[in-house]
């Protein structure tokens, strides 16, 4: 955890200093300081390139019709790309920005046989870590960059502690457990924690974050406002027999009125071993700065 603290106030630092300087006189500063070198890949009319980038694909955008592009199916993070027409001699490009915040350029020429098709960008965006000089802003998350989200949401599950003590469900072999509630800028991290004492694996058909009225009359419809997470640390498909799992759940910040309250919920899959947490606003108040998590560094 101690790793991830320091990279974390490492990057609020790199993010910070250089800008206040640039603002004290933005025009000494030529645009090309920021320039994002492009990277070289050819393409063919007759077969696909595969393009495997370390994070979700979140946008695309091509330089010209001589390119087409998408998405694998069921692999986010895998871009097919090839040429639309046989022999074109102009260069073109295309961009990509991935749910990390990264963005990555390219030139893209045709080639009849090219040397690679397939093509693993993790080394590419350790060197974009490196430079820092193209992390993009998400209008969702703020003014924190999705590079230092990932960070905070690795670092919470990493240090795994369990800081709110009383909140959790518990049946039929399954334990459900809320162990904290963090804040960052301006946003929530729930660290949450599944257990399955049985030898029946639960599979998670989905999660749910919704606030409810506590009291809700006979014959009423029931009032409800469902929270969407903005990011969560892994996919959690499964808690297989006798093993524990956890995540983190990243929301907008939120409070309640004293009539209402946060139910967290997750459903199994063609079961009936649902679970759900109970959250007071008193609870959310008590969030814990991220920076407060009395960490060794």
């Amino acid at each position: 955890m101690k790793k991830y603290l320091k990279i974390i106030y490492l990057t609020i630092l790199i993010y910070s200093f250089p800008l206040n300087c640039i603002a004290q006189d933005s025009n000494q500063y030529p645009l090309t300081l920021g320039k994002i070198e492009s990277y070289l890949l050819d393409v063919t009319y007759d077969k696909t390139s595969h393009l495997i980038f370390p994070s979700a694909i979140r946008y695309v955008d091509l330089g010209s019709e001589y390119l087409i592009a998408g998405k694998a199916d069921e692999a986010d993070n895998v871009l097919r790309i090839k040429a639309t027409v046989r022999d074109f001699e102009d260069e073109t490009n295309f961009s990509v920005i991935t749910n990390d915040g990264r963005f990555y350029s390219f030139n893209a020429y045709y080639s009849s046989y090219p040397d690679i098709l397939s093509y693993d960008l993790l080394t590419m965006q350790k060197q974009l870590e490196k430079e820092n000089l193209n992390d993009v802003l998400f209008e969702e998350l703020g003014e924190t960059p999705p590079y230092l989200t990932d960070l905070l949401l690795e670092a919470i599950h990493n240090d795994n502690k369990r800081i709110v003590k009383h909140l959790g469900s518990k049946s039929f072999g399954i334990s459900f457990t809320l162990k904290g509630i963090y804040i960052h800028n301006g946003k929530y991290y729930f660290h949450t924690e599944v257990k399955n004492s049985s030898n029946v694996p639960f599979e998670i058909d989905y999660v749910n974050f919704k606030i409810i009225d506590k009291k809700v009359a006979k014959r009423t419809v029931v009032q409800q406002q469902s929270i969407i997470p903005l990011r969560t640390y892994k996919p959690l498909i499964e808690i297989k027999g006798n093993s524990t799992e956890q995540n983190v759940y990243l929301l907008d910040r939120f409070t309640t009125s004293s009539d209402k309250m946060l139910l967290i919920e997750i459903f199994e899959k063609n079961g009936a071993r649902n679970q759900t947490i109970q959250i007071q606003n008193s609870d959310l108040i008590k969030a814990r700065v991220v920076s407060d998590m009395h960490l060794k560094i």
